[in-house]
């Protein structure tokens, strides 16, 4: 199962780590003045929280824990959100050659990554 292999976990940490950095970027560059150092905080605190808080029971990629129970395809479309959410970030933020590389990696990322996709569909 590539999708739950360590490669394929370790590539997907380091994509959520990404696409936090990348929300704080975005939170910088479209804030003004003093509003900035909020978004920096706010935006990847509440992406975070959004990843933390709501999971599919016993996603073998996870812990298997969460605090609310969310339907696996649901949760498959708030990970799209965020991690393509990203890259648009990216990308509006006058980023575009990272934005492109976080966009191919991720689509690289989800097309191995089936077996996991497909397991959130059945949950």
């Amino acid at each position: 199962m590539m999708g739950f292999s360590p490669i394929s976990l370790g590539v997907r940490f380091l994509l959520e780590l990404s696409a936090l950095a990348a929300f704080g970027y975005w939170g910088w560059k479209v804030s003004p003045g003093g509003l900035r150092w909020l978004a920096v905080l706010a935006l990847p605190l509440l992406t975070a929280i959004l990843w933390t808080v709501f999971a599919t029971p016993g996603d073998p990629s996870r812990n298997g824990d969460t605090v609310v129970a969310t339907p696996g395809a649901l949760r498959f479309l708030l990970e799209l959100a965020i991690l393509f959410g990203a890259a648009w970030a990216l990308y509006n933020a006058g980023a575009k050659t990272p934005a492109t590389v976080l966009l191919v990696v991720l689509v690289v990322y989800h097309l191995t990554a089936l077996d996991r996709v497909a397991w959130l569909f059945r949950h």
